[in-house]
């Protein structure tokens, strides 16, 4: 029988089959990802084969993926945890204070989320919490993206109705991430009564979200839309990308590369004669954009 995996607890799975029943697997034998060390081999998302025993089934193929999204394992060096499989777009939900998300971060998972040519949207929570001076500096920064492509909700997921976000999500399976406490489980419950997230205040003192969401799970809005929530991510490491491309994966920089004096060697850090250089001089490169990239081609530990 093939279901989709619903939900991932390390050792369980709950599997959604054809005829809407949940069946909680486990793994038969051991089952690993050609290429690539990653810390769980069946992620949500996951199309897959499983047979009933008992109560408990067992899960004994993964069929192949369209995508799947990786980052970078915190508990073992140099294996990868896949968030979620066989989607259609990532979202991050990210806030300006209270906790605050760095454009750091906020690049590191549309850097990620590009290298597996998976569409982005950044949905800025906690507009009610904010200043007019801060919604204005919101709205730079959410022009800014625009720019680039990525699809962009400014909104308050204790005040505001979630239209334009329903019609971003709507016929699609979509991975929702973000730091612990920027509100997703809010926004997930006021999606669907179905849904019904824990959420916790943010402490005063640290000004830090507290772990809500323990492990990955989807739900169904409809039948053709589907979320998948994840835990709170404290930083974004990235997976296999060498120096050389990940301007490839920067969207204002793709199509400059190959205009360097270097060609496919520059890294576009102090080479002569590079054009990425030239358009962060001449203000087409966004500094913020730039430095998120120099970060990263330097391996600095600013993930967060």
């Amino acid at each position: 029988m093939e279901g989709i995996v619903m939900r991932s607890t390390g050792s369980f799975y709950d599997v959604l089959a054809p005829d809407g029943k949940k069946y909680n697997c486990r793994v038969r034998g051991k089952i690993r990802l050609e290429g690539i060390k990653e810390t769980n081999p069946i992620a949500v998302g996951d199309r897959v084969v499983f047979e009933t025993e008992h109560e408990i089934g067992s899960i004994t193929e993964i069929l192949p993926r369209t995508n799947h999204m990786l980052r970078q394992s915190v508990k073992k060096t140099g294996h990868a945890h896949v968030l979620a499989a066989n989607i259609d777009q990532a979202m991050l939900v990210v806030t300006l204070g209270f906790p605050r998300t760095s454009l750091g971060f906020i690049d590191r998972f549309l850097v990620s989320a590009e290298s597996f040519r998976i569409p982005q949207v950044l949905v800025f929570n906690k507009k009610d919490l904010l200043t007019a001076d801060e919604i204005k500096q919101q709205q730079q920064l959410i022009t800014h993206y625009e720019t680039l492509g990525v699809h962009c909700v400014f909104t308050s997921a204790l005040t505001a109705h979630q239209e334009a976000l329903r019609s971003i999500l709507q016929n699609k399976t979509t991975l929702i991430a973000g730091h612990s406490g920027v509100g997703k489980s809010t926004l997930l419950n006021q999606l669907s009564s179905e849904i019904d997230q824990k959420t916790a205040a943010i402490s005063t003192f640290s000004a830090k979200g507290t772990h809500t969401t323990t492990f990955a799970e989807m739900f169904a809005l409809d039948k053709k839309t589907f979320v998948i929530d994840t835990p709170g991510v404290k930083e974004w490491g990235l997976v296999d990308m060498n120096e050389q491309e990940i301007s490839d994966y920067f969207i204002e920089m793709r199509d400059l590369r190959n205009s360097c004096k270097f060609g496919s060697r520059c890294i576009h850090i102090n080479e002569p004669g590079c054009a990425i250089l030239e358009a962060v001089r001449n203000g087409s490169i966004a500094l913020s954009r730039y430095e998120s990239y120099v970060s990263m081609v330097l391996g600095d530990d600013n993930r967060k």
